[in-house]
């Protein structure tokens, strides 16, 4: 489907900074993009509560006015700026559910908060773990298919049976796997 002059005048008003613009556009796309988180997040098996559609839109509202609208100048019309949007929510959505997902592996999280409950302790912000090779450092610790499984639930956010197609373990293997890795990466958290 091409772009419709629509989404073209949109968009143009969009980057241009006129009023209300922006508006028009999450009244355009937001049913899309929660649709997109639902849709994402079946695909993957994680439940999702009201709260946590809003965020996930929420992060995609972010990142399209992330570097001063760099993803919209981006665009280059060659198909419907839906499809496009689509493509540019599923990406950020499944970067956020992995984040989470990694968040989770190294304590208990509450991802409204961005703090770790340390069993009892007292609450302490989370860090957030982006330099890529402080997580290969930690997954390091860990046995080879452990790693694997770590790697490809919490960072790749894939589902148990994704997982299970991929590395030919039993489906019913990967939760205890993923327990007794959070296990261990929860001893070495203490020591990063």
């Amino acid at each position: 489907m091409a772009l419709t002059e629509i989404d073209r005048e949109l968009l143009n008003r969009c980057l241009a900074g006129e009023a209300g613009s922006w508006n028009d556009l999450v009244d355009r796309f937001l049913g899309l993009f929660v649709h997109v988180v639902n849709h994402t997040a079946h695909a993957r098996s994680v439940r999702l509560n009201p709260e946590d559609i809003d965020d996930l839109c929420a992060e995609v509202f972010l990142a399209l006015l992330d570097r001063d609208h760099a993803v919209l100048r981006a665009f280059r019309g060659e198909c419907s700026l839906a499809t496009y949007l689509t493509v540019v929510a599923r990406r950020v959505i499944v970067r956020e559910m992995a984040r989470r997902r990694m968040a989770e592996a190294l304590g208990h999280v509450n991802a409204h908060q961005g703090t770790i409950d340390m069993a009892g302790s007292e609450r302490h912000d989370v860090q957030r773990v982006d330099d890529s090779d402080e997580v290969q450092k930690m997954l390091a610790g860990l046995p080879d298919m452990e790693a694997k499984i770590v790697r490809q639930y919490h960072i790749e956010g894939r589902s148990y049976r994704e997982i299970s197609a991929g590395l030919g373990v039993p489906e019913n293997s990967i939760g205890p796997a993923l327990t007794r890795a959070r296990a261990k990466l929860r001893g070495s958290e203490v020591k990063l």
